[in-house]
C-alpha cells in the first residue's frame, strides 16, 4: 500500500539553557521541546502512522515529539546528566519499558581515566550508531531517516572512549543491556557489544564506523545479531553538506542457525 505523509513542525525547538560555574566544575540546566502536526492520507483509525515510524507518528493531531529537562554537570575529572522526557517519541521508543523508565531520556555519569583524554562513562546514553538523534535541532531532517528509525537511539551500558590529542580520532567500545534497551530482557543472560571508531581529517570531514554484536531475546530463543553502520558527513560549503552511508544487518534466522536474516539500508 502507498503511503503518504504531511508532518510540519509547527515549533522546530524550544530550548532554555542556564549554567553556573564554580571552583568545582560546571552545571547546566536545560529544556526542550518540538511540537508537531502530521497527516496520514490514509487516515488510520487510532491515529497511528505505521510501527516502524518511532518520531512524529501521529496522525491528524498536534502532538509533543519530545519535550525534556535536563541537567548536566562537568569538570576535568567527571560528567554526568540527567534527562527526563515525554512525547510521542518517549511512547514508542520506550515501550518496553517499565514504570518510571519509560521516562528516562538520558541518565548517566563519566569518569576521565588517567590525564589523556580518555573516558568512562556508564547509565543510559544516546547511541553510538547513526548519524541523527532524539532531537531535532541537530538532525538535517525533521521526520529522521529510516536507518534511524530501525536502529538504536539510545543504549544502556558502559563505554570507554579515547579521543586523541590533535582531535582526529576517537575510538570507543561498550558493553550494553541490549539492542535499545535500559532493563535487559527477562530470562537474557548475556551482554551485548559495541564499537565505534571516528576520523576527523579535517573541519570538513567525518567518517565514521559503528558495529554491534549482541541479542536481544532470552536464553532460550537466542538470536545472535550482528551489526554495522558506516557513515560520513561531508561539509562542501557554508551553505551545503552530503552525509552518505550505509548499513548491513544480520541475525540468525533460528536459535543456533548458521543460516541468517539480512537487511542493507543505503542512505543519503
Amino acid at each position: 500500500m502507498k503511503r503518504f505523509f504531511i508532518t510540519t513542525m509547527l515549533i522546530c525547538s524550544l530550548v532554555i539553557t542556564s549554567r553556573t560555574q564554580d571552583s568545582l566544575g560546571k552545571i547546566s540546566i536545560s529544556g526542550y521541546a518540538e511540537i508537531y502536526y502530521g497527516y496520514d492520507f490514509n487516515k488510520p483509525a487510532d491515529h497511528n502512522k505505521p510501527a516502524f515510524l518511532y518520531s512524529h507518528n501521529r496522525h491528524n493531531e498536534f502532538a509533543v515529539n519530545l519535550a525534556y529537562l535536563k541537567a548536566g554537570y562537568s569538570d576535568s575529572r567527571v560528567r554526568a546528566n540527567l534527562a527526563l522526557a515525554t512525547g510521542s517519541y518517549m511512547n514508542a521508543n520506550y515501550s518496553a519499558e517499565p514504570g518510571v523508565l519509560k521516562n528516562i531520556l538520558e541518565a548517566n555519569v563519566g569518569v576521565r581515566l588517567g590525564k589523556k583524554n580518555t573516558w568512562l562513562d556508564a547509565g543510559v546514553l544516546p547511541s553510538h550508531i547513526g548519524f541523527e538523534s532524539a532531537v531535532g535541532k541537530d538532525c538535517w531532517t525533521l521526520t529522521r531517516s529510516i536507518a534511524a528509525e530501525n536502529s538504536p537511539y539510545f543504549e544502556t551500558g558502559a563505554r570507554i572512549s579515547h579521543t586523541s590529542d590533535d582531535q582526529r580520532w576517537m575510538l570507543a567500545a561498550l558493553a550494553l543491556n541490549g539492542w535499545q534497551r535500559i532493563q535487559r530482557v527477562d530470562g537474557n543472560s548475556k551482554a551485548s557489544w559495541g564499537a565505534q571508531v571516528q576520523y576527523h581529517p579535517n573541519a570538513n570531514v567525518l567518517i565514521n564506523y559503528s558495529g554491534f554484536v549482541g541479542t536481544d531475546k532470552p536464553d532460550i530463543a537466542r538470536l545472535n545479531r550482528f551489526f554495522h553502520d558506516v557513515y560520513g558527513v561531508f561539509a562542501i560549503d557554508r551553505h551545503w553538506g552530503l552525509t552518505a552511508g550505509f548499513d548491513i544487518g544480520m541475525e540468525q534466522r533460528a536459535p543456533g542457525s548458521k543460516a541468517l536474516h539480512t537487511w542493507y539500508t543505503p542512505v543519503a
